[in-house]
């Protein structure tokens, strides 16, 4: 009997990740007939990591902080939108190479869109943040054609940067910084930053939120971080963290390695549960 197929999370630290869990929980949804492990990377063992694990067989690699540049660099192969995303957190072995994609911003989109109903097509979205995380998912949010994409940052030349990357689409997308922002409205509102991590907030004007309005954390915790918090308190229609981009996110690439989607609802059900497993 052949040894099942092997993948696995690789990031420095590791010990955190939820993604052991949640792919066995595919695994045993789909019937599928897999091994999937946390393996800590030494921060200048990368490439050597993933060599070793592609010549001991693996099919397979999630890529987590803070390596998802060096793998994008790694890949032969990439998606057109890991192109765009300058990172990747999904690797394939494939027989042609090493094959690269970043499922980050599609699970943002599904996240919203198919398990909350969130209609980003024609609406104004405000992306706060202008490091890596935002990148990766600036062009799975226009491709949802929204009206307007606003790109808030306290180093303004960081959000021009991405402007200038992602501009000529057709949509309105512009940069600022937080000062900028009075007079706003916006039908969506994502917090890219990492301040929340640290319990900070950007310095947001109270009447950001459009009636009816999503606020949206790409980070999440054990408790509602501090913006998800701030949503609640400005009347958000729909104030969510970023546990369902989590799960989409390592289901689109269950997808690219397996050619089967699994069902999400169950998984983010259990790890809302909380538990001692994963971390």
């Amino acid at each position: 009997m052949s040894s099942p197929d092997r993948y696995a999370v690789m990031g420095n630290p590791i010990a955190h990740s939820k993604s052991p869990l949640i792919h066995s929980l595919f695994a045993r949804q789909t019937g599928e007939t897999l091994t999937y492990e946390a393996i800590l990377v030494p921060l200048d063992g990368f490439a050597e990591a993933v060599e070793r694990f592609g010549r001991e067989g693996g099919k397979g690699l999630n890529v987590t902080v803070p390596f998802k540049q060096e793998a994008w660099r790694l890949a032969g192969v990439r998606t057109p939108r890991a192109e765009m995303a300058g990172a990747v957190n999904t690797l394939r072995f494939d027989p042609s190479g090493l094959w690269g994609d970043n499922t980050d911003g599609a699970g943002l989109v599904r996240d919203l869109v198919a398990n909350h109903g969130v209609s980003l097509a024609g609406r104004r979205i405000l992306v706060l943040g202008a490091g890596g995380a935002v990148r990766g998912v600036l062009q799975p949010l226009l491709d949802e054609r929204p009206s307007e994409l606003v790109i808030a940052n306290r180093t303004v030349a960081k959000a021009k940067a991405l402007v200038e990357l992602f501009g000529d689409r057709g949509i309105a997308l512009r940069a600022c910084g937080f000062d900028a922002l009075a007079g706003e409205r916006f039908d969506l509102v994502i917090n890219g930053t990492s301040a929340g991590l640290h319990g900070e907030m950007p310095p947001l004007p109270d009447d950001l939120l459009a009636e009816g309005a999503c606020a949206y954390d790409m980070a999440y915790g054990e408790q509602p971080t501090v913006f998800v918090r701030w949503a609640g308190e400005h009347h958000a229609a729909l104030a969510l963290d970023g546990l369902g981009m989590l799960v989409e996110q390592a289901a689109e690439s269950f997808y690219q390695w397996r050619g089967i989607r699994p069902d999400t609802a169950p998984v983010i059900a259990r790890l809302r549960e909380g538990g001692d497993e994963g971390g």
